[in-house]
């Protein structure tokens, strides 16, 4: 029940392009690999995933990059743990034990129960858009190595 690497740079190069679109530009795949400190080519595959999901846009050439559409903050964050890491690690059990459920429960089933469903509830609820924190500036500090 641990989100992956993917899911982290997915949601790190959204928000890194939402900042970068107010400057009106669109964002070149090297700077967001750059500016996040992660791989480029393990990037550039989740940016592809967010581009054919919809979450994101993009055009290619020397002007082109990556960009926002209607539909990017609006976008909930469960919808990239779907496209990332499939919501099937929701329903396994935390200390991968086969046969864990309600009925035959692990040492921790009840107590992850409730975290699982509270994450659930705040994935599901939560827009990209909600996560852009305009009061702090400082917030690029938190999804890249902007110093």
């Amino acid at each position: 029940m641990f989100l992956s690497k993917s899911f982290g740079y997915a949601l790190r190069g959204v928000l890194y392009i939402a900042l970068v679109d107010k400057e009106g530009r669109k964002v070149q795949l090297d700077e967001i690999a750059e500016k996040l400190s992660v791989p480029r080519h393990f990037l550039a595959k989740i940016m592809k995933m967010m581009v054919k999901e919809g979450i994101l846009s993009s055009t290619k050439g020397p002007y082109g990059g990556f960009y926002l559409n209607e539909v990017t903050l609006k976008t909930k964050l469960i919808q990239l743990v779907k496209i990332t890491d499939g919501v099937e690690q929701f329903n396994i059990c935390v200390l991968s034990l086969r046969k864990c459920n309600s009925k035959n429960p692990c040492p921790l089933h009840f107590q992850m129960l409730k975290l699982r469903d509270g994450m659930l509830a705040e994935f599901s609820a939560k827009k990209l858009g909600d996560l852009l924190d305009e009061k702090n500036p400082d917030f690029i500090k938190t999804i890249s190595t902007i110093a």
